[in-house]
């Protein structure tokens, strides 16, 4: 999946960022509202990664993500 979809997908896939960064409150969620670069400044505040960090975080994450339209969720691949 990629940000775009992730972006349009947004309500769908917060469960997920919420499992895999349980810093993240329904705050900093409504917060990020999809948006990358808002993602990566919360999680280099509430992780303490520095930019690089929270990037390749992102991206491994984004790689794990899918989206079954059958069920209306999003659910992380087990790695």
């Amino acid at each position: 999946m990629n940000w775009d979809q992730i972006e349009g997908k947004w309500r769908q896939v917060k469960g997920s960022m919420k499992q895999q960064w349980g810093k993240l409150t329904d705050d900093d969620l409504s917060f990020i509202g999809g948006s990358k670069d808002k993602l990566l400044g919360r999680l280099q505040e509430r992780y303490g990664f520095n930019k690089e960090q929270a990037q390749n975080e992102i991206d491994r994450w984004v790689s794990t993500v899918s989206f079954d339209p059958s069920s209306h969720q999003a659910s992380q691949e087990s790695r």
